[in-house]
């Protein structure tokens, strides 16, 4: 076997308690004007004055956008770059959840390039490089501080639209798990079980090939050996910290392997890509209005069920990573690890079906035919599907049939 690997993550990554404390001397080396991107709450918060105040003391400028709504709504990107536009921001800072980050990549990507975000949609429509970008996660899940792409909202279409291009991945990744200490037990449980569904699609993702050309026509590669490195990290802190984290939010040490967690999936899958899970989210969590990292762990048993006849190594892996039980054979512990998921999603409050999510059971073929339509999530998934094949798993999935998805 010909050993290969790739990966893409910003030129710095601060991580541990505190660590926010370095934020002025971080923007102090990219300029002298900051634009920041957060949402009305955080920015009404002790912590974040304190913040604007080190910057200042740095002197560093900066002008605040505090309207960042959940899912960035495309029309917001642009009343947050027209505000900004005179300032002339020598970098953008989002500090907040997925979407303040993703608000930032997307502001300095029109701050640096203009047009519209229309314009972008897509792998590797970025021109060229973009103003540079602090990210400074509160919350841990998306793994967005890490990633090359920047979801959102475009009111002309039912689907969440993504851009993905190495230029978006951020200058600097400042992670501080004591920025999610206030974070409520729910948004904990959902952030916390995205971030594990994203290491254990990453982990499972198909491997595509070694050519040169891979990772130069691709965004998301599949699986090799440095993402396979961080997504069984990832596995390992959620796995062993998430149910306490969510059950004492007060927790440092749980606190701070979530936050660990969703940062290494976000190494994992920002190169390897992610699969069906998100495939099927994507229409599901547009119909039924839910939280992404929901209906990604809502799909995901199902999927790895789905997947198990030709990942039953690498779940059996996942196992291992979860800390279960490693003899038998290695169809016992990949059905062993499914079964851990589903226990541990039921434990933190995860829907157990996609009809307890509220999909209409009339859209089940149309969500099926949705996801079967985004190539560039499906072509990674281990286990080819077909459109029956699709629509099968959907409607596994909506009844709570853990067996037939494997169909």
């Amino acid at each position: 076997m010909t050993l290969f690997a790739a990966i893409r993550l910003p030129h710095e990554i601060l991580f541990g308690k505190g660590q926010r404390g370095a934020l002025p001397a971080v923007a102090a080396k990219l300029g002298k004007r900051a634009l920041i991107c957060t949402d009305e709450r955080f920015a009404s918060t002790a912590i974040f004055a304190e913040m604007v105040a080190g910057l200042k003391s740095a002197s560093v400028e900066v002008v605040v956008y505090d309207a960042v709504e959940p899912d960035v709504p495309q029309d917001t990107v642009a009343v947050c770059v027209d505000q900004a536009r005179a300032f002339s921001p020598d970098m953008v800072i989002g500090i907040g959840g997925g979407s303040c980050l993703d608000m930032a990549k997307c502001a300095a990507l029109l701050l640096s390039h203009g047009g519209r975000l229309q314009d972008y949609y897509g792998e590797f429509k970025v021109p060229g490089p973009i103003l540079p970008i602090i990210a400074v996660p509160t919350t841990a899940g998306t793994g967005s501080e890490v990633t090359p792409v920047a979801v959102i909202s475009d009111s002309e279409r039912t689907l969440k639209v993504g851009i993905s291009s190495p230029y978006l991945i951020a200058t600097s990744a400042i992670c501080d798990p004591e920025l999610t200490m206030t974070c409520p037990r729910r948004l904990t449980a959902i952030a916390g079980a995205d971030a594990l569904t994203h290491a254990i699609e990453a982990y499972t993702a198909a491997r595509r090939g070694n050519g040169h050309e891979l990772a130069q026509k691709h965004v998301f590669i599949g699986k090799s050996a440095l993402t396979d490195h961080f997504a069984l990290l990832a596995i390992k802190l959620l796995g062993r910290s998430l149910e306490k984290a969510c059950k004492d939010g007060t927790d440092e040490d749980a606190r701070a392997d979530v936050m660990m967690g969703a940062l290494a999936a976000g190494c994992a899958f920002g190169t390897a890509g992610t699969a069906a899970a998100h495939a099927i989210q994507y229409p599901a969590g547009a119909l039924t209005h839910t939280a992404h990292g929901l209906g990604v762990a809502t799909m995901m048993p199902y999927v790895m069920n789905y997947n198990r006849s030709v990942s039953a190594v690498e779940m059996a892996e996942v196992g291992n990573a979860l800390g279960l039980d490693t003899s038998g054979s290695v169809e016992d512990q990949a059905k062993a690890a499914i079964e851990e998921i589903r226990r541990l999603f039921a434990a933190i409050g995860i829907t157990r079906t996609l009809a307890d999510l509220g999909l209409p059971v009339d859209k089940i073929d149309w969500t099926a035919e949705q996801a079967f339509g985004i190539d560039r999530l499906i072509k990674n998934n281990p286990r080819p599907f077909d459109l029956d094949a699709m629509k099968r798993l959907v409607r596994a999935a909506y009844d709570g049939d853990l067996a037939a998805s494997a169909i």
